[in-house]
């Protein structure tokens, strides 16, 4: 039983990402890319041994990053609670070579 509650909230943590995913292209619209970037590292998924939670975390974490021109803005802009959390997402890319496949998650309708 423990697994089918995992797989559970696995479906409930990657629903949840997909609307976090729409919310960021909305704001990449409205050319908040700093904005984008707090909300996709707001709320990201509890300690889940789910790969795909964690990776499609990782694919609106980097669209967001990617979106950011000016990195000295997004530093004095960002509070510095976000920093260990964009830390642990960028070791994550760095250690696993992951390069998002953004057309994985749902487009913006």
């Amino acid at each position: 039983m423990g697994e089918h509650v995992e797989a559970d909230n696995a479906e409930a943590i990657i629903t949840r990402i997909e609307h976090k995913s729409r919310k960021i292209e909305s704001l990449l619209k409205q050319y908040k890319p700093v904005e984008a970037l707090k909300t996709a590292l707001e709320g990201s998924p509890p300690k889940t041994r789910d790969e795909r939670c964690k990776s499609a975390n990782w694919i609106v974490v980097h669209r967001a990053l990617m979106a950011i021109k000016d990195v000295d803005l997004m530093f004095s802009s960002l509070d510095p609670e976000y920093y260990d959390i964009l830390m642990k997402y960028l070791y994550r890319g760095l250690s696993t070579g992951d390069r998002p496949n953004l057309r994985s998650m749902p487009a913006d309708s």
